[in-house]
């Protein structure tokens, strides 16, 4: 057959009516039906391609093969086999002419092979046996109670399996009307029933008793169909003999009842299919149930779907695991899509997809989840960030450059503090795909907004990921990024932890600054921190400027000996930074599953896990917090965001002055291409006004009196300090920090003159201290506005040097 099949189709796969090509066939069929594996010729989709040759034209099979096309065309079931496509074509074969006609359906395989691909087991076996008998019945009952139609030969070989694992009934060619209620018929009511074989025939068939057939119900003679079905399925082979239908021992004990009610002898008193549905206990497990609430999901309503969904996990393990990846993953991953399933079932969907080979995972699943990036629901953007980790992988570089990256940047602006987490840590992932103008031009902008974030753990978390992604970045970048946002930021900032992290990621990318860049941006900032407050920040400083220093050193034996060769600290660190990868990993894992309820922390426990070792020291969140706006009394003096010296872009606004190079204009202006940060709101304000300690001014009132002379009035303006910064120990005069400090305000002031010596006697009365003038304040001479009355207005006041009037004695 195979060869007169490939003889007539020819070597092209296919005939001219057939827009299919034609593979290998199965070994098994129905009726003298060759069933081969087929392929669309327009989109290579995968196809079955039924076929029957007949010997002549007269050949009443091949009457048959016609009416069941012509059937399978108009029945239309979702247990019925579904038809795509049919043909006749004549084909000569010798001096024989031999019509054929070619059934073309969706893919689908003949049970019997199915059954031993699968070699299902005990329970699971007799779990899916039942799902699959659950869908044979009902479209039996459709034919025989909807339609009034007589399938007439249901058996293990009128039954095929999708690739979803659904059976489908098939095999119409013996289909025909009941005609019960039609007292005059007279002849046989199947006009086929030659094709069905002895064995599968009722007793009243195998007697063609057509008036008993007439006066049972519609439904006797595929009951009977069912019952045969029933023992091929267990009993594992082909029934052979009607007797063999005696025999239950491999009947399932639940199910024996209802088989003998389907073979009863007396054909009115057979069990209706409908009936076997509704009330056998056999159909009542869990895979039944299991994928019943799928089908109907979209009837069910939130919080039925929320309890579906939360046992899933637990109750897929227990499933036959190729009916989950087949059947349940599919259903799963379209009710996502379409929206007919919440965020809970986000969790089961990626853990049914664990359990598949990676090809199978990007083709089942990743293209749902790409799509529930966009998703709006805040619950599903949070469970695809939680589990990035274990999908990432499987991403390539243009669909998250274009397609997923855009909806994920949206979290960094969210107002959630959770959910800006989240998507920091996702950047681990994702920051290696993307292209370098997404990295700087899009990327980096966040990053820059986050190092300043209200939050101290999403700030600290900003700097391991900056450290992580450092060797992603193009050299431009690096140099213009990596040390303002380590030092000028992450070294100021006022919570420990994101000074500790900010050491930690300068070690870690050490290999990407040169020898001057470390003993004049580097070093200078680590020193300082040899005296921190956290004696965690002060031992990661010491092992650093130790580091660094050692670089220099090394630098200055090459230029010693004639090497002028560009040196950076790599070599000398190799050791320090062996573990850092495995401490940023580690602080952006994340801890928490879809699903689980979060509850708030304090902020002091966000940020945990630091030790005083600097090369597995890790900076971490330990429990996310909640998807919710934080109040501002989460926020702690002592913890807030560093302040952000004025400038036009994001990092190169904190560059240090006193160290900056006049000759390199990327070191100047930090992020050129970076935009402001965003306005903070007013209590951070407040917070990072505190925390900028601009320089002070004192003025000192000096008066100075000759007899006969005028007295002259002059301001002594001295620089201070703020308090802090003599409790380091540094004084006043000698501090190194000084002469990259912002500059101090104008201290030009203008004497201010007077009439009489009432303001000046005020001024030197005060024996505290002299009197602070401000620039712009109105100041009265000559006591001419000490009275406010009616109708009187303030002496104007009276600038430049004047005579002072003094009486005689």
């Amino acid at each position: 057959m195979l060869k007169f099949l490939k003889g007539v189709v020819g070597s092209g796969g296919g005939i001219k009516d057939l827009p299919y090509n034609i593979g290998e066939p199965y070994s098994t069929a129905w009726g003298g039906w060759t069933h081969c594996r087929g392929t669309s010729k327009d989109d290579n989709s995968a196809v079955s391609i039924f076929s029957y040759a007949g010997s002549n034209a007269q050949d009443g099979r091949l009457a048959a093969a016609r009416n069941g096309a012509k059937r399978l065309r108009v029945v239309r079931h979702p247990n019925v086999l579904v038809f795509l496509h049919s043909t006749e074509a004549e084909m000569v074969e010798g001096s024989v002419v031999k019509p054929t006609i070619y059934l073309v359906t969706e893919p689908v395989m003949p049970l019997a092979d199915k059954i031993k691909e699968l070699d299902l087991q005990g329970t699971q076996r007799d779990e899916y046996f039942a799902w699959g008998l659950h869908q044979i019945a009902k479209a039996v009952s459709f034919l025989n109670n909807d339609c009034k139609l007589v399938h007439g030969n249901v058996c293990l070989a009128s039954v095929v399996v999708t690739p979803t694992l659904d059976w489908k009934l098939h095999g119409l060619d013996v289909l025909s009307e009941f005609d019960g209620g039609n007292p005059a018929a007279t002849g046989p009511m199947l006009q086929y029933d030659w094709l069905v074989g002895t064995q599968y025939k009722a007793l009243e068939l195998g007697k063609s008793d057509w008036a008993t057939i007439r006066k049972s119900p519609p439904w006797a003679l595929d009951s009977w169909g069912l019952g045969c079905l029933i023992y091929e399925l267990f009993s594992n082979s082909k029934l052979m003999k009607t007797e063999e239908l005696r025999n239950t021992s491999s009947i399932p004990k639940t199910l024996v009842p209802d088989y003998q009610r389907l073979l009863g002898s007396v054909p009115a008193k057979r069990m209706n299919s409908l009936k076997l549905i509704d009330n056998s206990e056999f159909f009542q497990n869990k895979l039944v149930e299991t994928i019943q609430f799928m089908e109907v999901l979209n009837l069910k309503d939130s919080m039925e779907k929320d309890t579906f969904f939360r046992k899933l996990p637990t109750l897929a393990e227990q499933l036959p695991r190729p009916i989950v990846t087949k059947k349940l993953l599919p259903l799963l991953a379209s009710a996502l899509e379409f929206g007919s399933a919440a965020a809970p079932a986000l969790n089961p969907l990626l853990k049914m997809g664990s359990w598949l080979s990676q090809d199978e995972f990007n083709s089942k699943v990743l293209p749902t989840v790409i799509k529930l990036f966009a998703s709006s629901d805040r619950a599903i953007r949070v469970g695809l960030l939680q589990h990035i980790e274990s999908f990432g992988g499987g991403l390539s570089t243009q669909v998250v450059d274009e397609q997923v990256f855009p909806h994920v940047a949206t979290g960094f602006a969210d107002t959630s503090a959770f959910l800006r987490e989240l998507t920091l840590k996702s950047m681990l992932v994702i920051a290696p795909k993307l292209s370098q103008r997404t990295l700087t031009g899009s990327l980096l902008k966040h990053l820059s907004k986050l190092q300043v974030d209200e939050e101290p753990a999403i700030r600290t978390n900003t700097t391991i990921l900056l450290g992580n992604i450092a060797s992603h970045l193009n050299e431009a970048t690096r140099k213009r990024v990596l040390i303002n946002a380590f030092t000028v930021r992450a070294l100021r900032d006022g919570f420990a932890p994101a000074r500790g992290a900010g050491i930690m990621a300068l070690m870690a990318t050490t290999e990407y600054y040169d020898a001057t860049e470390i003993a004049t941006r580097i070093l200078p900032h680590l020193v300082v921190l040899t005296v921190d407050s956290d004696s965690d920040v002060r031992t990661k400083a010491f092992q650093a400027t130790e580091v660094f220093l050692q670089a220099v050193k090394t630098y200055h034996s090459k230029l010693n000996a004639g090497d002028s060769s560009t040196v950076t600290a790599t070599a000398v660190t190799a050791s320090t930074t062996t573990g850092l990868l495995g401490w940023a990993v580690n602080s952006l894992a994340p801890k928490q599953r879809v699903g689980d309820h979060v509850t708030a922390p304090s902020e002091s426990t966000s940020v945990a896990n630091n030790t005083g070792n600097s090369s597995t020291s890790s900076v971490e969140a330990s429990a996310p917090l909640p998807i919710a706006p934080l109040s501002n009394s989460f926020l702690h003096t002592d913890e807030a965001a560093p302040a952000s010296p004025t400038s036009t872009d994001g990092w190169g606004d904190a560059q240090d002055n006193g160290f900056a190079h006049d000759n390199d204009e990327d070191e100047k202006d930090g992020w050129g291409d970076m935009d402001l940060p965003p306005d903070p709101v007013p209590a951070l304000a407040r917070i990072r006004a505190a925390q900028m300690k601009p320089v002070t001014t004192t003025t000192t009132a000096k008066i100075t009196t000759k007899p006969g002379s005028t007295t002259k009035t002059s301001l002594d303006v001295r620089e201070t300090m703020p308090k802090s910064s003599s409790a380091d120990g540094w004084g006043n005069e000698d501090d190194p920090w000084a002469a990259i400090a912002a500059p101090p305000p104008s201290t030009t002031v203008r004497a201010l003159n007077s009439s009489g010596g009432s303001a000046v006697s005020r001024a030197t009365s005060a024996g505290s201290g002299a009197p602070r003038v401000r620039q712009a304040q109105h100041v009265t001479i000559d006591g001419a506005g000490s009275g406010r009355g009616r109708g009187r207005s303030a002496a104007p006041m009276k600038l430049g040097a004047q005579r002072i009037q003094r009486s005689a004695d």
